[in-house]
């Protein structure tokens, strides 16, 4: 029997890093996919299973060629792992239309794209796994969260329509919503006072994401929310 096959879409430090850690760990063939060429092919040099494919998630070309790479390499994708986004903060007199469109264009538009290039194939075989990092501000946008919320809350309905059409199917679609800074050397570099339980682990976001794509069908999750106990809520 073949290895199953991770498809991670924003494979960056971080989550995305994490998420393929812990995929190839449980046996998976993991495919990283971002726009870094070097960064991707030196993550992928150090994690055994992995491989690198440079794509910009927000062209439908590139992901259409991507994936038909991925499946002609390693086989058709088991989960596909949304991690890409695009943090666009800032209130409607800091930011400008370029901006706003850049954030949804890599957090919903990418999504679509990536969704529908393993629909088929996951359609075919009567299962798979789309689950989304999504963020709180998809809930509710803060006043310097103009373009980041409305991408956020575009990627949520999006996913939420995806689960409620394809789950039927028995392809599991689900968001984990990340409420929190990650712990990253860039965030602890920004944030040199606060103590170890402000920041979200990527190690433990990453065990959550796999255990969603371990749930039995009967009692799948749509949304989970990640959070510090410190995290106000």
């Amino acid at each position: 029997m073949n290895p199953p096959v991770c498809a991670i879409p924003g494979a960056g430090p971080g989550n995305g890093l994490a998420l393929a850690r812990r995929f190839a760990a449980a046996g998976y063939l993991v495919a990283l996919i971002g726009r870094s060429a070097g960064r991707l092919q030196t993550f992928a040099d150090g994690i055994e299973g992995a491989s690198a494919y440079p794509c910009d998630a927000a062209d439908e070309r590139q992901v259409a060629e991507t994936f038909a790479a991925i499946e002609s390499d390693l086989g058709p994708v088991d989960a596909l792992l949304y991690n890409a986004g695009a943090a666009m903060f800032g209130n409607i007199d800091r930011i400008g239309a370029p901006d706003f469109e850049a954030a949804w264009r890599t957090n919903a538009l990418g999504l679509f794209h990536c969704a529908t290039a393993v629909v088929p194939g996951m359609r075919s075989a009567g299962k798979g796994h789309i689950v989304v990092t999504g963020a709180t501000a998809s809930k509710k946008g803060g006043a310097n969260f103009a373009g980041f919320a409305a991408a956020k809350a575009a990627q949520y309905s999006l996913a939420q329509s995806l689960a409620r059409q394809l789950g039927p199917e028995g392809i599991h679609v689900a968001i984990a919503i990340v409420d929190g800074v990650i712990d990253i050397p860039r965030t602890r570099e920004m944030m040199p006072d606060k103590p170890d339980e402000y920041f979200l682990a990527p190690e433990a976001i990453a065990e959550s994401i796999y255990q969603i794509t371990c749930q039995p069908r009967s009692a799948w999750t749509f949304e989970l929310d990640l959070r510090p106990f410190a995290e106000k809520w």
